[in-house]
């Protein structure tokens, strides 16, 4: 138990020099920082996104912007969307705010978005016919644009010293400048 606890304190010393030091959400040493730009960069390369919608109409998501909200401990965003169609008559611009969650997938070494929370879809001069048909299918489209999307993965380079110590990331903290993935000592087998 000693040993584990000085591998534990060990490695977080470590890991604050190894990982980008940073400290941790109680100002403590250790962890690994995902920097704002890296997150953006990384969900940027997913857009833009097309969803049609049963031949009536089509919706092209744009890139989001996102916004840390660390005092929700979340990730917000903003999506630009073109509505076009033959239900339509002509193409609309609007957005949706939302924001998100997060959770390290250790499968694949990602932090992805979850617990999606749809805030506002907004379409200015959108007739109520599809602007009705929009609030139906709006939080679906939210939910199925970035539920479980990879936000960030980490390299097994990034990883290597802290699996070496016995050490798996746990909590994920969003701060002001990104994400604190903090670690915790591996279960004992």
């Amino acid at each position: 138990m000693k040993r584990r606890l000085l591998l534990t304190l060990a490695g977080t010393l470590v890991l604050g020099g190894a990982a980008r030091a940073s400290p941790d959400a109680r100002g403590q040493p250790g962890g690994y920082t995902v920097s704002a730009d890296q997150l953006q960069r990384a969900v940027a390369e997913r857009f833009p996104l097309r969803y049609p919608l049963g031949g009536l109409l089509a919706l092209d998501v744009q890139a989001p912007r996102l916004r840390l909200l660390p005092a929700l401990n979340r990730l917000g965003t903003e999506m630009l969307v073109q509505a076009t169609g033959p239900a339509l008559g002509r193409s609309y611009t609007g957005a949706f705010d939302l924001d998100f969650g997060l959770r390290y997938e250790a499968s694949d070494r990602s932090i992805r978005a979850h617990q999606l929370r749809v805030n506002s879809l907004r379409f200015a001069d959108l007739p109520p016919g599809p602007s009705a048909l929009l609030d139906a299918y709006g939080p679906a489209l939210a939910e199925q644009t970035l539920h479980e999307v990879v936000l960030h993965r980490l390299r097994p380079q990034d990883l290597a010293l802290p699996d070496g110590l016995g050490l798996q990331p746990d909590s994920i903290t969003v701060t002001p400048q990104g994400l604190l993935i903090g670690f915790v000592a591996k279960p004992l087998r």
